[in-house]
């Protein structure tokens, strides 16, 4: 299927990671792309070079995700391209494994920053094309450190409050821009993300999840696109766990 055929993607944090495995998956289903990056710009063309052999079309911007202004004109970028948007994933993010008395007030900031206040610029952005075209998409990446003050991995206050903010924006972003625009988030938990892992620390951190096995990024990209599509039309508002059931031990 290609559910996204004739629609406009914008993924940030597109570069790496979770991100690329998004932007993939969009890719494959036909959307075109606006991929956001920071500092992955190499990763973010290594995207746009994939998504071109599917005859996929691409615009990569630079952005710093917390800035206002550039946040901005990423977004006037992609209408001038493309000329509508009708789905955004906010993934770009930190993670934080600072200790409690070791947390600075600038890493605070930074953390907040990026993750929270990111995803609202974003957001708000992204709903003004929305709504004025009438219809559109957004999915947040939350994480289960959002959930959990324990999700089964080492995180840090700042990260577990900024994401669960982003949990509590999702569900009041769903309420301000019903009925033309949804808004959902997805919640993974241990992602093997990026290769290295030995199979010890691979062995421990499965133990964690009631599947006995750590997610992929594929994993939490065909959940974000189930979000953005059609097939999710009647939710809004919801937080879809990917965590093989981590969140319940």
């Amino acid at each position: 299927m290609r559910r996204f055929a004739g629609k406009v993607a914008l993924v940030t944090g597109a570069g790496r990671g979770l991100g690329r495995a998004i932007a993939a998956a969009l890719a494959r289903e036909g959307a075109s792309l606006v991929l956001h990056y920071h500092d992955s710009a190499a990763g973010a063309e290594d995207v746009a070079e994939d998504a071109a052999r599917l005859g996929v079309r691409t615009l990569r911007v630079r952005a710093d995700i917390a800035d206002t202004v550039q946040i901005r004109q990423m977004f006037e970028e992609a209408q001038r391209v493309f000329g509508r948007l009708d789905a955004l994933v906010n993934n770009a993010g930190v993670f934080s494994r600072v200790p409690l008395l070791d947390v600075t007030e600038a890493h605070w900031d930074h953390v907040l920053d990026v993750n929270l206040k990111g995803t609202f610029l974003c957001a708000q952005a992204a709903a003004r094309v929305m709504l004025a075209q009438r219809s559109g998409v957004i999915v947040n990446v939350a994480s289960g450190g959002g959930l959990s003050p324990r999700p089964g991995y080492e995180t840090s206050a700042p990260y577990s409050a900024s994401k669960a903010g982003v949990i509590m924006l999702t569900r009041r972003l769903a309420l301000e821009l019903a009925p033309h625009v949804r808004v959902n988030a997805v919640a993974p938990g241990i992602i093997e993300s990026r290769p290295g892992w030995s199979d010890e620390v691979r062995d421990r951190l499965s133990a964690a999840t009631l599947l006995k096995r750590v997610g992929t990024p594929e994993a939490v990209a065909h959940a974000v696109v189930f979000l953005a599509s059609d097939d999710a039309a009647s939710v809004t508002g919801h937080t879809l766990v990917v965590d093989g059931g981590m969140v319940l031990r």
